[in-house]
């Protein structure tokens, strides 16, 4: 059996759960990072020297980086799944939208989804807010553009792209407050993304 370590609430576990759903895989869950600890331990440490969470576990075999992690679970356990499917200018394209993911997208939201789901109103920065969803919504009209012409990300199948940047929308349309600009092909996406069972079940959870 896998075994992801790694809190419930992280974005970036959830995405790897929610590839376990998908390809009907079973695991078990460990806690660790913030309130839960553990992914300072040394014994953490030597499986993941970066301290940071989830990290797999497959028998004698760890690997750590979420994004690496989908791409390790579909090759293994679903070579021939559409979530990453081996024609390389599909694959490339899926390849682009998670190394955006972590590159550019999460750096940007970070401090959104920090400033209004985990700081207290009246503690909050709002003009250093307004300054950083004004970036963060800039990328997601990036998404938009690209769904106009897309039913998803790459195409007429769901993929690892759409796992990855959908489990980043759920931070973006499930803070309360924000104030968003209305961008109706990003949302029509988001609603059939939203409608999969691993997403209701991993990511769909309230912000904390």
């Amino acid at each position: 059996m896998l075994t992801i370590w790694g809190r419930a609430n992280s974005v970036n576990v959830q995405k790897v759960l929610w590839c376990c759903d998908e390809l009907g895989l079973a695991y078990e869950r460990i806690d660790a990072g913030l309130q839960f600890g553990r992914n300072t331990e040394a014994g953490y440490l030597a499986m993941n020297p970066t301290g940071r969470i989830p990290t797999l576990v497959d028998g004698d075999f760890v690997l750590w980086e979420s994004n690496s992690i989908l791409r390790y679970l579909t090759m293994q356990y679903g070579p021939t799944s559409p979530l990453y499917p081996a024609e390389p200018r599909v694959r490339a394209g899926i390849d682009r939208w998670l190394d955006w993911s972590l590159s550019t997208l999460q750096p940007a939201e970070r401090p959104v989804f920090v400033g209004y789901v985990r700081t207290r109103p009246e503690d909050r920065d709002v003009a250093q807010l307004a300054v950083d969803v004004a970036s963060v919504e800039a990328l997601w009209r990036v998404v938009d553009a690209h769904l106009q012409a897309h039913f998803y990300l790459e195409g007429e199948q769901f993929t690892l792209a759409d796992m990855v940047i959908g489990a980043f929308a759920k931070r973006w349309f499930g803070v309360e407050g924000l104030e968003r600009a209305g961008l109706a092909a990003l949302e029509r996406w988001y609603l059939r993304v939203a409608n999969r069972p691993g997403f209701k079940r991993y990511v769909d959870l309230v912000l904390t």
